[in-house]
């Protein structure tokens, strides 16, 4: 608890700061922090609603990849030959903006939830296959050994020595594509959506409702602030023991 209240402190003293300008500047294109909470309070259920059906979108998306993604990723990692036909057509697809893909999405997947899924699978699948392809590609070469003197299949070396060795590594790129989920359903939204905390944020701007606009932005920031915190728990749970061996490893 006390670890978090520094943070807690600058942002009180940033809303103190925002209402102040706000009053200074007196104008109703800048609402002060009071207005925004405000407009929060009373448009809570629809703003909690919007942003349900936007995180329902990022999670479909970001489970899709997961489950695509990650197997391939130790595939590719474990067959060379493989990666050698793949990787290249990673790099040529990895530059392109993923709302660039809206057309594309919408070609297969029509104007609904679907094409947003698609474009967030799109945006959230190279971190996870790329994380996960150098984990392997990086696990030491005596568990590959070891494995082979158990006379492990490839698929049981895939699952039972590539997935551990590489989790820590791959963590890091699930944690990335979270982040990116919520942030590609929101642009997906805004450009081609009827519903979602995106389609929210455009509504207020074409109607100059900046107080519901800023409304709207605050309820992403906290809900990213607990998604945040949530995958944290989630990453210190599931690698406990990589923890406790590189604490260990230390002490040497």
């Amino acid at each position: 608890m006390r670890e978090g209240w520094p943070g807690a402190a600058f942002v009180l003293f940033l809303f103190f700061v925002w209402e102040l300008s706000a009053r200074w500047v007196a104008s109703p294109n800048f609402p002060g922090a009071f207005t925004v909470l405000s407009t929060l309070a009373t448009a809570a259920p629809t703003l909690l609603t919007e942003m349900g059906i936007t995180l329902w979108r990022a999670g479909a998306g970001l489970l899709l990849a997961l489950v695509v993604m990650l197997p391939l990723g130790i595939f590719i990692g474990r067959v060379r030959a493989v990666g050698d036909f793949v990787e290249p057509l990673f790099d040529m697809l990895r530059p392109l903006p993923p709302l660039a893909i809206v057309p594309v999405a919408m070609l297969f997947a029509g104007v609904g939830s679907g094409a947003k899924v698609l474009v967030i699978f799109y945006s959230v699948s190279f971190p996870i296959v790329l994380s996960t392809i150098d984990a392997v590609r990086s696990a030491h070469p005596m568990l590959t050994s070891v494995a082979r003197s158990l006379r492990l299949s490839r698929r049981q070396i895939m699952l039972q020595i590539d997935m551990p060795a590489a989790l820590p590594q791959v963590i890091v790129g699930i944690r990335i594509a979270v982040a990116l989920s919520i942030l590609i359903s929101i642009s997906a939204e805004m450009l081609l959506s009827t519903d979602g905390i995106g389609n929210v944020i455009m509504r207020s701007q074409e109607q100059f409702r900046v107080a519901m606009g800023m409304a709207a932005l605050l309820v992403i920031a906290a809900t990213a602030l607990i998604i945040n915190g949530l995958v944290r728990w989630i990453e210190r749970r599931a690698l406990a023991w990589h923890y406790a061996r590189q604490v260990a490893l230390s002490g040497r």
